[in-house]
């Protein structure tokens, strides 16, 4: 029986700070081999803790010896997380409402401005007929403000003519990616910088390795219009995911963003 139990406030406060800290790590690595390789040592920690208190000390020895350099191998292992995490530290604004905004039972405005997933895909599917290209970045959860900055911010709401305004060969606005956020366009002429590592076939162009960079380093969904062939590319956690029709990617996305699908 555990007696004298004196937890402190600032023992309170270190637990929260830690989960939050897992939190935005699973975030980051969910869905990933990453993800699995953080199972598999978490669960050799947990086995060597329960050597040492079983007092087994070669394989005690084995184990802590392993993991003192672990911190070395976790560094070249998680080295993509690692940067994708300190890219969420420096663009997010640690205030108590940024914060709890990231969960969705907090934040107010979620379920009241969902994207108009119809004036989207409508959008693509005109753009491609026309064979302008087009690169849009759904945000999900995490804050984009690290790609926002990089182009023109602006606050227009969705619809059908003003994404296909946007990318028209004519349009000042149509070099570089449009970033979504809710229903709103909230950056036009974003810049994303390119993964060297990312390979993908060579009929991709700029574009796409610019969808598949911002997807790997966000949890942010990407769509590519290709301006030599009027194909539609739907990109997510870095990697080009499949779809037979326009209905099937509505319903991919539908699913993803959480926002009720319509046939």
């Amino acid at each position: 029986m555990i007696t004298n139990l004196d937890i402190r406030l600032i023992d309170l406060i270190d637990i929260m700070l830690f989960a939050l800290m897992l939190y935005y790590l699973y975030r980051l690595i969910r869905g990933t081999m990453a993800m699995q390789i953080f199972i598999g040592i978490a669960i050799m920690y947990i086995i060597w803790k329960i050597t040492e208190w079983a007092e087994m000390k070669l394989m005690s020895e084995v184990l802590g010896s392993f993991l003192g350099v672990g911190v070395i191998l976790l560094l070249i292992v998680f080295q993509q997380e690692i940067r994708q995490f300190l890219l969420v530290l420096g663009s997010k604004k640690f205030t108590p409402g940024a914060i709890l905004s990231d969960f969705k039972f907090f934040n107010k405005s979620a379920g009241h401005h969902q994207l108009d997933l119809d004036a989207v895909v409508s959008a693509l599917k005109n753009l491609s007929i026309k064979k302008h290209g087009a690169l849009i970045l759904i945000k999900k959860n995490q804050n984009l403000e690290f790609l926002r900055h990089k182009g023109d911010k602006s606050d227009i709401l969705v619809n059908e003519p003003i994404i296909e305004s946007i990318f028209n060969k004519t349009s000042p606005l149509h070099d570089g990616a449009i970033i979504i956020d809710g229903n709103r366009i909230v950056a036009t002429r974003v810049i994303i910088p390119t993964d060297p590592d990312i390979k993908l076939d060579r009929k991709h162009g700029l574009r796409h390795h610019a969808a598949a960079s911002a997807t790997k380093i966000s949890d942010a969904l990407a769509l590519v219009v290709s301006e030599e062939t009027g194909e539609i590319s739907y990109f997510k956690n870095g990697k080009k995911v499949k779809f037979n029709d326009l209905n099937e990617l509505k319903q991919k996305l539908s699913i993803e963003l959480g926002v009720a699908h319509k046939d």
